[in-house]
Protein backbone atom coordinates (compact mmCIF):
# COMPACT_ATOMS: atom_id res chain seq x y z
CA UNK A 1 0.00 0.00 0.00
CA UNK A 2 1.18 3.52 -0.85
CA UNK A 3 -0.19 6.24 1.42
CA UNK A 4 -0.23 10.03 1.18
CA UNK A 5 -0.77 11.94 4.44
CA UNK A 6 -1.83 15.57 4.12
CA UNK A 7 -0.63 18.04 6.74
CA UNK A 8 2.52 19.06 8.51
CA UNK A 9 1.99 19.04 12.25
CA UNK A 10 2.37 16.76 15.25
CA UNK A 11 -0.80 14.86 14.42
CA UNK A 12 0.47 14.05 10.93
CA UNK A 13 3.87 12.98 12.27
CA UNK A 14 2.13 10.63 14.70
CA UNK A 15 0.01 9.19 11.88
CA UNK A 16 3.05 8.67 9.65
CA UNK A 17 4.97 7.09 12.56
CA UNK A 18 2.18 4.58 13.18
CA UNK A 19 1.34 3.90 9.53
CA UNK A 20 4.91 3.01 8.66
CA UNK A 21 4.77 0.22 11.26
CA UNK A 22 2.25 -1.65 9.10
CA UNK A 23 3.68 -4.54 7.05
CA UNK A 24 1.08 -3.66 4.40
CA UNK A 25 2.68 -0.25 3.74
CA UNK A 26 5.26 0.03 0.98
CA UNK A 27 5.70 3.82 0.88
CA UNK A 28 4.51 6.94 2.71
CA UNK A 29 4.52 10.54 1.58
CA UNK A 30 3.51 13.61 3.58
CA UNK A 31 2.47 16.93 2.04
CA UNK A 32 3.80 19.33 3.06
CA UNK A 33 5.21 17.58 6.15
CA UNK A 34 8.11 19.13 8.05
CA UNK A 35 11.79 18.39 8.62
CA UNK A 36 11.01 16.07 11.52
CA UNK A 37 8.43 14.12 9.55
CA UNK A 38 11.00 13.69 6.78
CA UNK A 39 12.76 11.17 9.04
CA UNK A 40 9.75 8.87 8.62
CA UNK A 41 8.24 9.80 5.25
CA UNK A 42 9.13 11.55 2.02
CA UNK A 43 7.86 15.14 2.32
CA UNK A 44 6.50 16.95 -0.72
CA UNK A 45 5.76 20.69 -1.03
CA UNK A 46 2.04 21.49 -1.20
CA UNK A 47 -0.50 23.83 0.32
CA UNK A 48 -3.18 22.08 2.38
CA UNK A 49 -5.67 24.65 1.06
CA UNK A 50 -5.15 23.70 -2.61
CA UNK A 51 -7.35 20.64 -2.95
CA UNK A 52 -6.96 20.38 -6.74
CA UNK A 53 -3.16 20.32 -6.50
CA UNK A 54 -3.33 17.72 -3.73
CA UNK A 55 -5.60 15.52 -5.84
CA UNK A 56 -3.23 15.83 -8.78
CA UNK A 57 -0.35 14.91 -6.48
CA UNK A 58 -2.17 11.78 -5.28
CA UNK A 59 -2.83 10.83 -8.91
CA UNK A 60 0.80 11.26 -9.91
CA UNK A 61 2.02 9.23 -6.92
CA UNK A 62 -0.60 6.54 -7.57
CA UNK A 63 -1.42 6.59 -3.87
CA UNK A 64 -3.71 3.79 -2.77
CA UNK A 65 -4.98 5.88 0.13
CA UNK A 66 -4.83 9.54 1.11
CA UNK A 67 -5.44 10.59 4.71
CA UNK A 68 -6.34 14.23 5.36
CA UNK A 69 -4.92 15.26 8.73
CA UNK A 70 -6.02 18.87 9.31
CA UNK A 71 -9.50 20.35 8.97
CA UNK A 72 -8.78 22.97 6.29
CA UNK A 73 -8.70 20.73 3.20
CA UNK A 74 -11.76 18.85 4.43
CA UNK A 75 -13.94 21.94 4.82
CA UNK A 76 -12.69 23.08 1.40
CA UNK A 77 -14.04 19.92 -0.20
CA UNK A 78 -11.00 17.72 -0.78
CA UNK A 79 -13.09 14.55 -0.36
CA UNK A 80 -15.43 15.70 -3.14
CA UNK A 81 -12.49 16.47 -5.46
CA UNK A 82 -10.91 13.07 -4.81
CA UNK A 83 -14.24 11.29 -5.34
CA UNK A 84 -14.73 13.14 -8.64
CA UNK A 85 -11.37 11.77 -9.82
CA UNK A 86 -11.96 8.26 -8.51
CA UNK A 87 -9.25 8.55 -5.84
CA UNK A 88 -9.44 6.97 -2.38
CA UNK A 89 -9.38 9.47 0.50
CA UNK A 90 -10.40 9.08 4.11
CA UNK A 91 -12.47 12.11 5.07
CA UNK A 92 -16.02 13.51 4.91
CA UNK A 93 -17.58 15.50 2.10
CA UNK A 94 -17.51 19.31 2.09
CA UNK A 95 -21.11 19.50 3.30
CA UNK A 96 -20.61 16.94 6.08
CA UNK A 97 -17.39 18.68 7.16
CA UNK A 98 -19.43 21.77 8.01
CA UNK A 99 -20.00 20.06 11.36
CA UNK A 100 -16.58 21.50 12.14
CA UNK A 101 -16.38 24.30 9.60
CA UNK A 102 -19.34 26.19 11.07
CA UNK A 103 -20.21 26.28 14.77
CA UNK A 104 -23.65 27.62 13.86
CA UNK A 105 -24.26 24.81 11.36
CA UNK A 106 -23.28 22.31 14.07
CA UNK A 107 -25.54 23.88 16.69
CA UNK A 108 -28.53 23.92 14.36
CA UNK A 109 -27.80 20.30 13.42
CA UNK A 110 -27.73 19.24 17.09
CA UNK A 111 -31.02 21.00 17.79
CA UNK A 112 -32.60 19.36 14.76
CA UNK A 113 -31.64 15.85 15.89
CA UNK A 114 -32.04 16.38 19.65
CA UNK A 115 -28.34 15.80 20.34
CA UNK A 116 -27.58 17.07 23.86
CA UNK A 117 -25.55 20.29 23.85
CA UNK A 118 -25.29 23.64 25.62
CA UNK A 119 -28.18 26.10 25.34
CA UNK A 120 -27.49 29.32 23.48
CA UNK A 121 -28.19 33.01 23.90
CA UNK A 122 -28.21 33.30 20.15
CA UNK A 123 -26.18 33.51 16.97
CA UNK A 124 -25.18 36.93 15.68
CA UNK A 125 -23.87 38.67 12.58
CA UNK A 126 -23.88 42.04 14.35
CA UNK A 127 -21.32 42.86 17.06
CA UNK A 128 -23.65 45.46 18.58
CA UNK A 129 -26.49 42.95 18.91
CA UNK A 130 -24.15 40.32 20.38
CA UNK A 131 -22.90 42.78 23.02
CA UNK A 132 -26.48 43.82 23.80
CA UNK A 133 -27.53 40.22 24.49
CA UNK A 134 -24.31 39.60 26.38
CA UNK A 135 -25.15 42.37 28.85
CA UNK A 136 -28.11 40.32 30.11
CA UNK A 137 -26.47 36.89 30.01
CA UNK A 138 -25.68 34.83 33.10
CA UNK A 139 -21.95 34.47 33.61
CA UNK A 140 -19.84 32.55 32.79
CA UNK A 141 -20.48 32.32 29.05
CA UNK A 142 -18.81 30.83 26.01
CA UNK A 143 -18.25 32.99 22.93
CA UNK A 144 -17.40 31.13 19.70
CA UNK A 145 -16.41 32.30 16.26
CA UNK A 146 -18.48 30.52 13.64
CA UNK A 147 -15.55 29.51 11.44
CA UNK A 148 -12.14 27.87 11.77
CA UNK A 149 -9.63 29.69 13.99
CA UNK A 150 -7.01 27.01 14.68
CA UNK A 151 -8.44 26.35 18.16
CA UNK A 152 -8.23 30.02 19.17
CA UNK A 153 -11.75 31.18 18.27
CA UNK A 154 -13.40 30.24 21.58
CA UNK A 155 -13.50 32.24 24.80
CA UNK A 156 -14.77 30.91 28.13
CA UNK A 157 -15.13 33.79 30.58
CA UNK A 158 -16.90 35.11 33.67
CA UNK A 159 -16.21 38.70 32.60
CA UNK A 160 -18.75 40.50 30.44
CA UNK A 161 -16.05 43.01 29.55
CA UNK A 162 -13.66 40.31 28.36
CA UNK A 163 -16.44 38.71 26.31
CA UNK A 164 -17.32 42.06 24.71
CA UNK A 165 -13.68 42.68 23.83
CA UNK A 166 -13.44 39.22 22.26
CA UNK A 167 -16.56 39.93 20.18
CA UNK A 168 -14.94 43.15 18.99
CA UNK A 169 -11.78 41.26 17.99
CA UNK A 170 -13.82 38.68 16.12
CA UNK A 171 -16.36 40.85 14.35
CA UNK A 172 -14.89 44.35 14.08
CA UNK A 173 -11.10 44.17 14.40
CA UNK A 174 -11.00 41.29 11.91
CA UNK A 175 -8.44 39.37 14.00
CA UNK A 176 -9.72 36.04 12.62
CA UNK A 177 -10.87 37.12 9.18
CA UNK A 178 -14.11 35.76 7.77
CA UNK A 179 -14.20 33.07 10.49
CA UNK A 180 -15.34 35.77 12.93
CA UNK A 181 -18.09 37.31 10.82
CA UNK A 182 -20.69 35.47 12.88
CA UNK A 183 -20.56 34.42 16.53
CA UNK A 184 -22.52 32.21 18.85
CA UNK A 185 -22.93 32.81 22.60
CA UNK A 186 -23.63 29.77 24.77
CA UNK A 187 -24.12 28.86 28.38
CA UNK A 188 -20.97 27.56 30.07
CA UNK A 189 -21.26 23.90 30.97
CA UNK A 190 -19.49 22.46 33.99
CA UNK A 191 -17.69 19.13 34.31
CA UNK A 192 -14.65 17.24 33.00
CA UNK A 193 -14.05 17.28 29.27
CA UNK A 194 -13.70 14.17 27.14
CA UNK A 195 -12.52 13.64 23.57
CA UNK A 196 -14.57 10.82 22.09
CA UNK A 197 -13.48 9.94 18.56
CA UNK A 198 -14.94 7.33 16.22
CA UNK A 199 -13.94 6.03 12.81
CA UNK A 200 -16.90 5.47 10.49
CA UNK A 201 -17.48 4.33 6.93
CA UNK A 202 -20.87 6.03 6.83
CA UNK A 203 -22.79 3.16 8.41
CA UNK A 204 -20.68 1.23 10.89
CA UNK A 205 -18.47 3.01 13.38
CA UNK A 206 -15.74 1.87 15.76
CA UNK A 207 -14.65 3.98 18.74
CA UNK A 208 -11.10 4.99 19.51
CA UNK A 209 -9.83 4.82 23.07
CA UNK A 210 -11.12 7.70 25.23
CA UNK A 211 -8.85 10.71 25.58
CA UNK A 212 -8.74 14.22 27.00
CA UNK A 213 -6.95 17.29 25.72
CA UNK A 214 -5.92 20.46 27.53
CA UNK A 215 -6.54 23.63 25.52
CA UNK A 216 -5.62 26.38 27.98
CA UNK A 217 -2.04 27.62 27.94
CA UNK A 218 -1.22 27.39 31.63
CA UNK A 219 -1.52 25.03 34.58
CA UNK A 220 -4.90 24.91 36.26
CA UNK A 221 -6.62 25.64 32.93
CA UNK A 222 -5.71 29.31 32.99
CA UNK A 223 -4.58 31.53 30.15
CA UNK A 224 -5.75 31.78 26.55
CA UNK A 225 -7.03 28.91 24.45
CA UNK A 226 -4.42 27.22 22.27
CA UNK A 227 -4.38 24.51 19.66
CA UNK A 228 -3.79 22.10 22.57
CA UNK A 229 -1.07 21.79 25.21
CA UNK A 230 -1.25 18.08 25.93
CA UNK A 231 -3.47 15.01 26.12
CA UNK A 232 -3.99 11.76 27.96
CA UNK A 233 -5.65 8.49 27.03
CA UNK A 234 -6.83 5.99 29.61
CA UNK A 235 -9.75 3.61 29.98
CA UNK A 236 -10.29 5.21 33.40
CA UNK A 237 -11.71 8.25 31.62
CA UNK A 238 -14.92 6.49 30.63
CA UNK A 239 -17.08 3.70 32.03
CA UNK A 240 -18.65 1.16 29.70
CA UNK A 241 -22.11 2.28 30.83
CA UNK A 242 -21.41 5.93 30.00
CA UNK A 243 -19.88 4.94 26.67
CA UNK A 244 -23.15 3.23 25.72
CA UNK A 245 -25.01 6.46 26.53
CA UNK A 246 -22.63 8.49 24.34
CA UNK A 247 -22.97 6.07 21.44
CA UNK A 248 -26.77 5.87 21.57
CA UNK A 249 -27.63 9.50 22.32
CA UNK A 250 -24.83 11.28 20.46
CA UNK A 251 -22.79 9.19 18.03
CA UNK A 252 -25.52 7.26 16.24
CA UNK A 253 -27.89 10.25 15.85
CA UNK A 254 -25.01 12.30 14.45
CA UNK A 255 -23.93 9.74 11.86
CA UNK A 256 -27.52 9.01 10.84
CA UNK A 257 -28.45 12.70 10.79
CA UNK A 258 -25.55 13.85 8.64
CA UNK A 259 -26.22 11.01 6.19
CA UNK A 260 -29.80 12.21 5.91
CA UNK A 261 -28.92 15.90 5.56
CA UNK A 262 -25.74 15.71 3.48
CA UNK A 263 -24.02 12.45 2.63
CA UNK A 264 -22.76 9.38 4.48
CA UNK A 265 -19.91 10.50 6.72
CA UNK A 266 -16.69 8.63 6.04
CA UNK A 267 -13.65 9.26 8.24
CA UNK A 268 -12.83 10.29 11.78
CA UNK A 269 -15.56 12.09 13.72
CA UNK A 270 -14.50 13.81 16.92
CA UNK A 271 -16.97 14.63 19.69
CA UNK A 272 -15.71 17.20 22.18
CA UNK A 273 -17.85 16.42 25.22
CA UNK A 274 -18.51 17.98 28.59
CA UNK A 275 -19.42 15.29 31.10
CA UNK A 276 -21.96 17.27 33.13
CA UNK A 277 -23.97 16.09 36.13
CA UNK A 278 -26.94 15.77 33.76
CA UNK A 279 -24.99 13.63 31.30
CA UNK A 280 -22.68 14.15 28.30
CA UNK A 281 -23.13 17.32 26.25
CA UNK A 282 -21.49 18.09 22.89
CA UNK A 283 -19.20 21.13 22.96
CA UNK A 284 -17.94 20.75 19.39
CA UNK A 285 -17.47 18.44 16.46
CA UNK A 286 -14.21 17.95 14.59
CA UNK A 287 -14.17 16.22 11.22
CA UNK A 288 -10.73 14.70 11.80
CA UNK A 289 -8.48 13.39 14.55
CA UNK A 290 -7.65 15.75 17.38
CA UNK A 291 -4.23 17.25 17.93
CA UNK A 292 -2.64 16.44 20.39
CA UNK A 293 -5.01 13.54 21.14
CA UNK A 294 -3.61 11.67 18.14
CA UNK A 295 -0.11 11.73 19.62
CA UNK A 296 -1.43 10.08 22.78
CA UNK A 297 -3.65 7.58 20.96
CA UNK A 298 -1.01 6.16 18.61
CA UNK A 299 0.97 5.08 21.67
CA UNK A 300 -1.88 2.71 22.60
CA UNK A 301 -2.91 1.38 19.18
CA UNK A 302 -2.60 -2.39 18.96
CA UNK A 303 -3.89 -2.84 15.42
CA UNK A 304 -2.81 -2.20 11.84
CA UNK A 305 -3.74 1.44 11.31
CA UNK A 306 -3.13 1.38 7.56
CA UNK A 307 -5.43 -1.58 6.93
CA UNK A 308 -8.12 -0.10 9.17
CA UNK A 309 -8.10 3.33 7.53
CA UNK A 310 -8.19 1.78 4.06
CA UNK A 311 -11.20 -0.34 5.07
CA UNK A 312 -13.04 2.75 6.34
CA UNK A 313 -12.26 4.74 3.19
CA UNK A 314 -13.58 1.89 1.01
CA UNK A 315 -16.75 1.44 3.09
CA UNK A 316 -15.67 -1.91 4.48
CA UNK A 317 -15.31 -1.18 8.19
CA UNK A 318 -17.67 -3.99 9.23
CA UNK A 319 -14.84 -6.52 9.38
CA UNK A 320 -12.26 -4.21 10.96
CA UNK A 321 -10.99 -4.86 14.46
CA UNK A 322 -9.40 -2.17 16.63
CA UNK A 323 -7.75 -3.26 19.85
CA UNK A 324 -5.91 -1.16 22.39
CA UNK A 325 -3.14 -1.78 24.83
CA UNK A 326 -4.79 -2.07 28.27
CA UNK A 327 -2.70 0.80 29.59
CA UNK A 328 -2.48 4.56 29.36
CA UNK A 329 -0.61 7.31 27.54
CA UNK A 330 0.26 10.96 28.01
CA UNK A 331 1.64 13.62 25.68
CA UNK A 332 3.02 17.10 26.32
CA UNK A 333 3.27 19.95 23.86
CA UNK A 334 6.54 21.87 24.07
CA UNK A 335 5.66 25.40 22.95
CA UNK A 336 7.70 28.35 21.72
CA UNK A 337 8.20 31.57 23.63
CA UNK A 338 5.24 33.88 23.00
CA UNK A 339 2.82 31.12 21.96
CA UNK A 340 -0.09 31.40 21.20
CA UNK A 341 -0.08 35.15 20.48
CA UNK A 342 3.31 35.74 18.81
CA UNK A 343 5.59 32.71 18.92
CA UNK A 344 9.28 33.51 18.66
CA UNK A 345 10.99 31.44 15.99
CA UNK A 346 14.57 30.40 15.36
CA UNK A 347 15.74 28.99 18.72
CA UNK A 348 17.98 25.93 18.43
CA UNK A 349 16.65 22.71 19.97
CA UNK A 350 18.87 20.42 22.01
CA UNK A 351 18.31 17.05 23.64
CA UNK A 352 16.44 15.29 20.85
CA UNK A 353 19.13 12.63 20.52
CA UNK A 354 18.52 11.65 24.15
CA UNK A 355 15.12 10.27 23.13
CA UNK A 356 16.37 7.75 20.59
CA UNK A 357 17.04 4.92 23.04
CA UNK A 358 13.98 5.47 25.25
CA UNK A 359 11.33 2.77 25.05
CA UNK A 360 7.63 3.59 25.35
CA UNK A 361 8.24 7.22 24.33
CA UNK A 362 8.18 9.12 21.05
CA UNK A 363 8.77 12.71 19.98
CA UNK A 364 6.60 14.13 17.21
CA UNK A 365 7.59 17.27 15.31
CA UNK A 366 5.08 20.05 14.68
CA UNK A 367 6.93 23.35 14.35
CA UNK A 368 10.56 22.52 13.55
CA UNK A 369 13.01 22.89 10.69
CA UNK A 370 16.63 21.92 10.22
CA UNK A 371 19.30 24.60 9.91
CA UNK A 372 22.88 23.43 9.36
CA UNK A 373 21.94 19.97 10.57
CA UNK A 374 20.26 21.10 13.81
CA UNK A 375 16.55 21.39 14.53
CA UNK A 376 15.23 24.90 15.23
CA UNK A 377 11.90 26.32 16.36
CA UNK A 378 9.63 27.04 13.38
CA UNK A 379 6.17 27.28 14.91
CA UNK A 380 4.17 27.87 18.06
CA UNK A 381 3.68 24.24 19.00
CA UNK A 382 7.16 22.90 18.43
CA UNK A 383 7.27 19.27 19.61
CA UNK A 384 4.95 16.78 21.24
CA UNK A 385 6.51 14.30 23.67
CA UNK A 386 4.38 11.16 24.08
CA UNK A 387 4.76 8.19 26.40
CA UNK A 388 2.87 5.02 27.26
CA UNK A 389 2.78 3.19 30.56
CA UNK A 390 1.09 0.39 32.46
CA UNK A 391 -1.03 3.11 34.05
CA UNK A 392 -1.47 6.86 33.71
CA UNK A 393 0.91 7.64 36.56
CA UNK A 394 3.73 5.79 34.80
CA UNK A 395 2.91 7.32 31.41
CA UNK A 396 2.95 10.82 32.90
CA UNK A 397 6.28 10.34 34.63
CA UNK A 398 7.84 8.99 31.45
CA UNK A 399 6.51 11.89 29.39
CA UNK A 400 7.72 14.52 31.84
CA UNK A 401 11.08 12.83 32.22
CA UNK A 402 11.57 12.81 28.45
CA UNK A 403 10.45 16.45 28.12
CA UNK A 404 13.04 17.57 30.66
CA UNK A 405 15.80 16.24 28.43
CA UNK A 406 14.81 18.63 25.62
CA UNK A 407 15.46 22.36 25.70
CA UNK A 408 15.35 25.52 23.62
CA UNK A 409 15.21 29.20 24.54
CA UNK A 410 11.73 30.14 25.76
CA UNK A 411 10.44 26.57 25.84
CA UNK A 412 7.39 26.08 28.04
CA UNK A 413 4.87 23.36 28.69
CA UNK A 414 2.15 22.59 31.20
CA UNK A 415 3.10 20.70 34.33
CA UNK A 416 -0.35 19.35 35.13
CA UNK A 417 -1.40 17.28 32.11
CA UNK A 418 -3.46 14.43 33.54
CA UNK A 419 -2.79 15.45 37.14
CA UNK A 420 -6.50 15.58 37.97
CA UNK A 421 -6.46 11.78 37.57
CA UNK A 422 -3.61 11.37 40.06
CA UNK A 423 -2.82 14.39 42.21
CA UNK A 424 0.20 12.85 43.90
CA UNK A 425 1.94 12.14 40.62
CA UNK A 426 0.99 15.62 39.45
CA UNK A 427 3.06 17.16 42.21
CA UNK A 428 6.05 14.96 41.33
CA UNK A 429 5.84 16.09 37.69
CA UNK A 430 6.03 19.75 38.71
CA UNK A 431 9.13 19.31 40.86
Amino acid sequence: MKILVIGGGGREHALVWKLRQSPAVERIWCAPGNDGISEDAECLPAKTSDVAVLATLAESLRADLTVAGPEQPLVLGIADEFARRGLVLLGPSLEAAQLEGSKIFAKEFMHRYAIPTASTYGTFDSAAKAREVLANADMPVVVKADGLCAGKGVLVTSSAGEAATFITRLMESDDFGAAGNRVIIEECLQGPELSYIVLTDGEKFVPLAPSRDYKRLSDGNFGPNTGGMGAISSNELLSSEMERVIQEKIVRPTIEGIAKDAAPYRGFLYFGLMMTAAGPRVLEFNCRLGDPETEALVMRMNFDLAETLFAAAKGRLANAEMSWQPRASCCLVLAAEGYPQRPKLGARISGLSSQEKLSSTAVFHAGTRKVDGQYCVNGGRVLTVAAAGDNLAQARLRAYSAAKKISFDGMHYRGDIGSEMNRAVGEVARS
